[in-house]
This record gives C-alpha cells, sequence and structure tokens, in this order.
C-alpha cells in the first residue's frame, strides 16, 4: 500500500495537476508521508515542495480517501489517497520535480492516474469539477 496525501485546489470547476519531470500523466499534489509525519504536516511540506505556497493548517479539512491500482507499478500495488482542501498563502508555481501545472477537469480523464480517476468522477458528482 502507497500511502499518499493529495491537495485539492479547485477554481471555477477546474483541479489544479501537476505533471513530473519524465512522467507522461498528471497527478494531483501531494506526496508520500516521511517518517511520522501527520497528514497535515505531510500536506504542508509537500505543497510547499511542489507548488511553492504555504498551506494554512487550520484550514484543511479532509474531503475524502480513494483507493486505486497504483499508477506505473506492479498490478496489485495500491495506492491510497488522502484528499485534503485548505486555504494557502503566496503563489502557485512549479517547483521541485514538477515541471507543469495545469487546470483539468473530467474531459482530461485520459491523461490521470487510475486514484486520480476515481476523485475526479467523486467531485464531479458533487458539482465540484467540470
Amino acid at each position: 500500500m502507497i500511502d499518499k496525501i493529495a491537495f485539492l485546489y479547485l477554481v471555477d470547476g477546474k483541479l489544479l495537476s501537476t505533471r513530473s519531470k519524465g512522467k507522461d500523466a498528471y497527478y494531483i499534489p501531494g506526496g508520500k508521508r516521511e517518517g511520522s509525519e501527520s497528514d497535515i504536516e505531510t500536506l504542508i511540506r509537500e505543497v510547499k515542495e511542489e507548488l511553492t505556497v504555504d498551506i494554512l493548517p487550520e484550514t484543511a479539512k479532509l474531503y475524502g480517501i480513494f483507493e486505486a491500482q497504483a499508477h506505473g507499478k506492479a498490478e496489485g500495488i495500491i495506492v491510497r489517497m488522502t484528499c485534503y482542501t485548505a486555504d494557502f498563502t503566496g503563489s502557485v508555481a512549479a517547483a521541485s520535480e514538477i515541471e507543469e501545472l495545469r487546470w483539468l477537469t473530467t474531459a482530461d480523464m485520459d491523461i490521470i492516474s487510475p486514484v486520480d480517476k476515481l476523485i475526479f468522477a467523486d467531485l464531479h458528482s458533487k458539482g465540484l469539477l467540470d
């Protein structure tokens, strides 16, 4: 099981997604927990590393937990994405291993990972994502 924390940043029916250097798929920003980090500590660190902004911890809200086959991994390797929304300070910019930022909708299902497809479908069903 791959344990990841994800940051859902929605604007005007679109979700901010990232593409890492050398990858062909887009992923919701976030990443793996380090050591005994809490969900919120992981969220703050990963978002700062990837998007250069500072999450305001008191605004973080759990959106949901989703599990699916891990993209690009051996069959049976499952990724668990614990998704949060939060406010932040600063301006979003690609940093670290992130090569590109892109606003995606359900029209982009062919370029995202299996677990992201579940999240996109859920956001769409709630009227949050075009």
